[in-house]
């Protein structure tokens, strides 16, 4: 009876470490993809039925975002020109909390997926005497207009958040590492226990 117990306890634990991680994945998913089509749907504005009661259309706010990402890409790529870039950067300074809101996230952005990626070196960089490492990714390789020369800024983002910090280092204790930064940034965003492979 003991060994019957046994075998269903450890077939449970492996059940439920393959079940809980893509349960939760796709709970997260279906979340954030319902919480976006709710407040961008807006059929139920425009559309009614015979009775003149609003009609939801599922997945429209989806479509919606995806439609006005392809179009601001079109713009931004055929028609907007330097005047008009010139322009709205001029408007943007007269909106100080506005401007700096957009330029961080902004950056944030183009970092991730921009045509000039921030995050593309990782990085192990020695911490101290006692041979402690922390994983990052090389960010800036000239600190010189800080009046910081052979110094590097290394961004180390932390485990299980999109948060991380910026910290300038001498780049002498800076050492490339030769994996991609994909598997790099999945290692140290799941706390070491994925990536790497």
């Amino acid at each position: 009876m003991r060994r019957v117990a046994k075998a269903l306890l450890n077939y449970f634990v492996k059940g439920l470490l393959i079940v809980v991680p893509l349960g939760v994945a796709i709970f997260l998913i279906y979340w954030a993809v319902a919480k976006i089509d709710n407040s961008l749907n807006l059929s139920s504005n425009f559309i009614e039925d015979s009775k003149g009661k609003p009609i939801y259309i599922p997945g429209l706010g989806i479509v919606n975002v995806i439609l006005i990402i392809l179009i601001a890409g079109v713009l931004v790529t055929n028609v907007i020109t330097e005047p008009i870039k010139q322009w709205f950067n001029r408007w943007l300074n007269r909106l100080p909390l506005f401007k700096f809101l957009y330029s961080s996230i902004k950056d944030l952005t183009e970092a991730f997926v921009g045509e000039e990626k921030k995050f593309n070196e990782p990085v192990l960089v020695d911490v101290n005497e006692f041979g402690l490492k922390k994983i990052g990714f090389l960010v800036k390789k000239d600190m010189a207009t800080l009046d910081l020369p052979g110094e590097v800024a290394v961004y180390f983002p932390y485990s299980y958040s999109f948060a991380g910090q910026v910290v300038i280092i001498s780049a002498d204790k800076v050492h490339p590492i030769d994996k991609s930064a994909a598997e790099v940034m999945k290692f140290v965003i799941s706390g070491g226990v994925s990536g790497l492979d």
